[in-house]
């Protein structure tokens, strides 16, 4: 599996199901000047998946705020999307999710961004985090059966933020309000004296 970090992200158009219900291409690129958050579940209509999808939704104001925008992605159609998005969630449904569903029947996008699963053909539990110059940050991927961390989502949009906005490296465990780190030795130094002992 090829890494994407540090890379500008595989360009795609695709049809969506957007947050009004509607069908309609889009691409990438439409998002220029927005962190992406491009996050990739195996199917329609399965066990885990409308957990994470759910969970992300709780999520979308708060990454909203922060310049950012969910784009889901799986093999399904939109057709199949659609009708999901319908379901009641007390009937394993999603609802109206506020952020697109990418209907990447083609594999087009799964196999852009090398996250197919090869025993059962869908795509892996990948979460890719593509900052505002459309290049990879952070990738994460999940084997079917395990469920991801919306919260860990959101906590690498701000080190991310934060990283560019005051130039100091997030360690271990960071969260905004804690100090970060200056990529010295001297900033390794100091910053491990004062806060090794509660990493």
């Amino acid at each position: 599996m090829a890494s994407l970090i540090n890379q500008k992200a595989p360009a795609f158009t695709a049809p969506a199901v957007m947050p009004d219900g509607t069908t309609k291409e889009i691409s990438l690129s439409d998002y220029a000047g927005k962190y992406v958050a491009l996050v990739f579940y195996p199917k329609d209509f399965t066990f885990v998946c409308p957990s994470e999808l759910i969970a992300l939704d709780h999520k979308c104001a708060e990454l909203a705020d922060k310049n950012t925008v969910i784009l889901g992605v799986s093999m399904d159609d939109a057709e199949t999307h659609a009708k999901w998005r319908e379901t009641a969630i007390n009937d394993g449904g999603i609802g109206a999710l506020q952020y697109a569903l990418i209907a990447d029947d083609a594999k087009k996008v799964s196999e852009a961004y090398d996250v197919v699963h090869e025993a059962s053909g869908f795509s892996y539990r990948a979460t890719f985090l593509i900052d505002k110059d459309g290049v990879v940050q952070s990738a994460t991927h999940n084997n079917l059966p395990l469920g991801r961390s919306m919260d860990e989502l959101v906590r690498m949009v701000d080190a991310l933020q934060f990283h560019e906005e005051n130039g100091e490296v997030c360690p271990a465990n960071w969260q905004p309000g804690k100090a970060g780190m200056q990529a010295t030795a001297e900033g390794v130094k100091s910053y491990l004296q004062e806060h090794a002992s509660s990493l």
